[in-house]
């Protein structure tokens, strides 16, 4: 073999050596980085704390540390229960008036705010009153007019009436006369319908409010002339105060309400903002609908509230909590301690109550009915008895905790009493363990 001319001691890589590396250089610095990644999982894998020996998910307690698991309990107890029926509601108004001109003429003065509270009978609007106040001068110059004319053609007839007694006229005479009478007598009683026809239309130029509620924004501005005939109208008014808000809810419901409706209990109604977390109003149930919508399978129910506060506006979507009923005497907890899984290999729903040596044990309960953050519990569960709420997903049945009152006063004395270990009395002579944690 024939040296470098560069390196005659033969020391350097040969020209094929230095070819097979700079081919393959890139999938020898990989390989490198791929053994060096394999070294470090293998010593996290080989330091990793094993489950039971102080890790998280062992009795041991978290961080392995090999103490008790840190919770929050709370008493099972009695208490009241109530059933309540969700739902979806629309915010309606009592009344939505669309006010109108019931004359023409011009738009003379506009005596509301946009968005103004008003009464009923508040003026709202005033419409030229000049001509209708001509017409009812003119009926009223008519009316005396013709109310003269009868009381002459009433004097005639007394007169005719003794001059055929004297024989001195014709019957017939006396027969026209008192159908001239009669005319005179119809023509006024046209002449005080077309006089009130006047007044009225005089007192149509006086718009107000036939409700109360709250105005919105106008239709027509001042100084342009209006009929009735005007689509928009002048302003629509919503009563708001007491306003109604209408829902659905499922017809597997009807029956029981329709029990309590019977019984002429008033049924309390709750809204709740769109987020469901704030209250705006309470009120009461008014009515059911007459008939089930068959492709909803719901029928709709409309509750009414004061308003008082304007916390409900027209058309506003609101959660509702219709409360059906209230159950007594109920074992209660809070959702939290609820939890749902597989601790013996079939899935139920359990609690972890806390026995008497700061230990827990997995309990399957059935549950009733929820009311927000309680529930309550059917069977399973004892009053005075304590479930953990949060921490549980550190435990396992027969895992040792330490309770909050505990805690305040010190890891040592929150897990054991004085004078005791595991639940048992001490022995000044026996051997102190690396790792008490009960199994």
């Amino acid at each position: 073999m024939i040296n470098d001319q560069n390196n005659p001691g033969g020391s350097a890589p040969t020209g094929g050596a230095r070819a097979f590396f700079r081919k393959y250089r890139i999938a020898l610095i990989l390989l490198a980085v791929a053994l060096l990644l394999v070294v470090v999982i293998a010593r996290q894998y080989n330091h990793k704390p094993q489950a039971g020996a102080g890790g998280p998910g062992g009795p041991g307690g978290p961080g392995g540390q090999g103490g008790p698991v840190p919770v929050s309990v709370a008493t099972a107890a009695y208490g009241d229960i109530q059933v309540r029926i969700p739902a979806l509601g629309t915010v309606t108004p009592l009344a939505t008036v669309t006010v109108r001109t019931q004359i023409s003429g011009i738009l003379q003065k506009v005596a509301f705010t946009e968005g103004q509270l008003v009464h009923q009978g508040d003026l709202l609007a005033q419409i030229d009153p000049r001509p209708y106040e001509a017409a009812v001068q003119q009926m009223q110059g008519n009316l005396r007019r013709d109310q003269a004319l009868l009381a002459d053609a009433k004097l005639d007839l007394v007169r005719y009436e003794g001059l055929v007694k004297e024989d001195s006229i014709a019957v017939q005479q006396l027969d026209t006369q008192r159908a001239l009478v009669d005319q005179y007598a119809g023509t006024i009683e046209s002449d005080e319908g077309q006089l009130k026809t006047a007044q009225v239309n005089l007192a149509y130029t006086h718009i107000v409010s036939p409700v109360n509620g709250r105005v919105g924004l106008r239709q027509v501005d001042q100084g342009n002339y209006v009929t009735p005939g005007d689509a928009n109208g002048l302003v629509v008014i919503n009563q708001v105060q007491p306003i109604t808000v209408i829902f659905p809810i499922p017809e597997d419901n009807v029956p029981a309400l329709m029990g309590r409706s019977r019984n002429g209990a008033a049924l309390t109604v709750e809204a709740y903002d769109r987020t469901n977390s704030a209250k705006l109003a309470e009120g009461k149930l008014l009515t059911l609908d007459n008939e089930i919508d068959t492709t909803t399978g719901t029928v709709k129910l409309r509750a009414q509230f004061d308003n008082a506060d304007g916390a409900l506006f027209p058309n506003q979507f609101v959660n509702i909590q219709l409360l059906q009923d209230v159950l007594q005497h109920q074992i209660t907890i809070p959702n939290s301690a609820v939890r749902r899984g597989a601790p013996n290999g079939v899935v139920t729903t359990f609690v972890y109550v806390v026995n008497a040596d700061h230990t827990v044990t997995v309990r399957p309960v059935t549950l009733g009915v929820v009311d927000g953050e309680r529930v309550a519990v059917s069977s399973g569960l004892s009053t005075g008895e304590r479930v953990v709420t949060e921490g549980g997903d550190r435990l396992r049945d027969g895992a040792q905790v330490m309770l909050p009152q505990a805690a305040a006063a010190g890891p040592a004395s929150a897990v054991k009493a004085p004078g005791t270990q595991g639940g048992r009395p001490k022995d000044p002579h026996r051997p102190r363990k690396q790792n008490s944690t009960p199994q």
